[in-house]
């Protein structure tokens, strides 16, 4: 989850994410996102997969 966190942060770092969560232990993970550096390489992936293409 914290990638996928991340990843939206970086896209768009003005977005408010609003996650779910069913643990104190998830909150706190969710939490830490903001914190994640993201290489390049790996944003370019996740920007692909989410466009439908595929991770390699």
């Amino acid at each position: 989850m914290q990638v996928a966190l991340a990843w939206l942060l970086r896209r768009s770092p003005n977005i408010l994410l609003i996650p779910g969560t069913s643990s104190l232990a998830h909150l706190r993970e969710n939490l830490a996102a903001p914190g994640l550096a993201l290489p390049d390489a790996m944003v370019a992936v996740l920007d692909r997969i989410a466009a439908g293409g595929e991770a390699a």
